[in-house]
């Protein structure tokens, strides 16, 4: 019912006036280039789907919509809540449109959202938290074998890692961990003071429970936030303070 409602409010870069939103649209979103890192993309992703590694699992977020077992192995989690190819391309065109020079991902998972930033400006740092620490220790390791040298995976609970982290400000912040409205927000209020007027948050899953809706509604209301792009899967937070406060539905 949400992407039927998604559908019918969505449009594409013809119905944008907005020329930054225009030209992220047909410049990064549409971009229908094959980029030689997407084959990075797809066998980093392949390689995980054929990993029979069984983990143990210290789930500090929603919890996995799929299993409520302890033990995953990486092949499970990988199908089921790692990025798609599409949506990991995507975050590759982001990095790379931008040039985010310092980034900050919330839930590392297995690395397949961070190995596409990272490819995406191989000169940025990206500090990458994740609350399970085998998960953090396996994916740290596998994205090291797979030459991803400018990403930190730091183990811990985001409220806890955030305020310990020396960065003044972030260029870039995908929020993908805890699909919690209350802990969604708390992260959302401590990164605020981090931002600078080109910072890009996203978020992730903002239509996984009627919370995380209800937690993207509050954020796109919030004073500092200027622009939004709803593309079902993501929300874009932009801080622009040139631009009027407007909100976009743009099919992927």
């Amino acid at each position: 019912m949400q992407y039927f409602k998604f559908l019918i409010r969505a449009t594409n870069q013809h119905g944008v006036h907005s020329p930054f939103v225009y030209n992220l649209v047909t410049l990064c979103f549409y971009d229908k280039k094959k980029y030689s890192e997407y084959a990075k993309i797809e066998t980093y992703k392949a390689q995980l789907i054929k990993t029979n590694t069984a983990l143990q699992i210290t789930d500090l977020g929603s919890g996995s919509q799929f299993t409520t077992s302890n033990t995953r192995q990486v092949k499970q989690i990988a199908k089921q809540s790692g990025a798609s190819l599409k949506h990991a391309k995507l975050l590759f065109r982001l990095a790379r449109y931008f040039q985010f020079k310092h980034s900050l991902e919330l839930g590392t998972s297995l690395g397949i959202s961070t190995q596409a930033l990272a490819l995406g400006n191989t000169n940025s740092e990206i500090i990458s938290i994740e609350g399970c620490p085998e998960i953090s220790a396996f994916t740290s390791e596998n994205l090291k074998q797979h030459t991803i040298n400018n990403v930190t995976v730091k183990t811990g609970d985001f409220a806890e890692v955030i305020p310990e982290q020396n960065q003044n400000t972030f260029d870039f912040v995908l929020f993908d961990g805890n699909h919690n409205k209350t802990a969604t927000l708390h992260y959302f209020e401590l990164l605020l003071p981090k931002i600078h007027n080109d910072t890009v948050f996203v978020f992730d899953d903002i239509y996984w429970s009627k919370d995380m809706t209800e937690a993207w509604e509050h954020i796109k209301n919030h004073p500092k936030v200027k622009v939004t792009i709803d593309t079902f899967q993501y929300g874009f937070v932009f801080f622009r303070k040139e631009q009027v406060k407007e909100h976009f539905s743009i099919r992927l």
